[in-house]
């Protein structure tokens, strides 16, 4: 069941193009939007949630165009990026006050449910404003929560979390798109994504570059060209070692070691520990030169172009 529906949008602001022609059906359970940083994930994530209208297109939530329709809010919860938290109230206080704006009917039970679903029981009676980034976040989350909304969206939710913040937050994502919500979160880390998601939207420069299972995505992504720097004790073997190997497109010396090309990521990194083994070449430094988010999605645009 489609729940979100975006068909043929666009976001632009004068001469400049946020969003670019994007189709796109999220559903029930956990989807992730991957893309670097300016790819137009909160503006898709603004026009989702009715505060743009698309300049172009059409956007449905529940069927119902999301832009001047307040009733949406009723079954939807949002995480904006930017802090949207009033500093001088509590953590109790704030998301209390957001189950009034909701007038529902047991606001007591409610805040206590969603503070303790973000585990932010021990600090709930302290000011905002002595909370760390991490829990700014998760607060603003049990807000979203409050009102147990069918659809949610979180944009970079994990902003500012620590190691255990983020495992929990993950796993309480999971848990509620395995109870049939709406979940749609953006991230700039592949592996937020895919640890939380089984489906990824990755945009680049405001466009659809690719959607679906993240098993296929992230096979394209490691199938992709790659450029390694690699040091060892013997640079020359080395390249001799690697010229004529399947999975090796171009050596070349450099001032920092070998420069090496490959159209095969997996069986590169199994082999090269392999080789400089078998050759008695001792492996100093292997370091992949092209692993920019920018570098990763412009591939997956030229692709789909292709």
């Amino acid at each position: 069941m489609t729940v979100i529906e975006l068909s043929n949008v666009s976001r632009w602001y004068g001469n400049v193009v946020a969003v670019n022609d994007i189709t796109m059906s999220v559903g029930p359970g956990v989807t992730g939007l991957l893309g670097p940083n300016g790819a137009g994930k909160s503006t898709i994530m603004h026009m989702i949630a009715g505060f743009l209208a698309p300049s172009k297109g059409t956007l449905t939530v529940g069927g119902t165009p999301s832009w001047g329709s307040p009733d949406v809010y009723k079954t939807l919860g949002i995480v904006p990026e930017r802090d949207s938290v009033y500093a001088f109230l509590t953590g109790e206080q704030f998301v209390r006050a957001t189950a009034k704006l909701h007038k529902l009917p047991d606001v007591d039970a409610a805040t206590q449910r969603a503070i303790e679903m973000t585990d932010m029981a021990d600090a709930a009676d302290r000011r905002i404003s002595t909370y760390s980034k991490g829990m700014r976040q998760r607060i603003k989350v049990a807000a979203a929560l409050v009102h147990d909304p069918e659809i949610l969206l979180l944009d970079e939710p994990f902003n500012g979390m620590d190691p255990r913040q983020r495992i929990h937050m993950m796993e309480l994502l999971a848990k509620l798109g395995t109870e049939g919500r709406t979940i749609l979160f953006s991230s700039h880390i592949l592996e937020e994504v895919e640890r939380v998601s089984g489906t990824i939207q990755v945009m680049v420069a405001g466009r659809l570059a690719a959607s679906g299972d993240f098993r296929a995505i992230r096979r394209l992504m490691t199938s992709r060209p790659h450029v390694f720097t690699v040091r060892s004790s013997d640079d020359r073997r080395l390249a001799a070692a690697l010229v004529g190997r399947p999975y090796t497109n171009a050596v070349e010396f450099t001032g920092k070691g070998l420069q090496v090309r490959t159209n095969d990521f997996g069986a590169f990194c199994a082999q090269i520990a392999v080789l400089t083994r078998d050759h008695g070449i001792a492996l100093r430094e292997l370091l992949p030169t092209d692993e920019s988010l920018e570098s990763v999605f412009s591939y997956l645009i030229s692709n789909q172009a292709n």
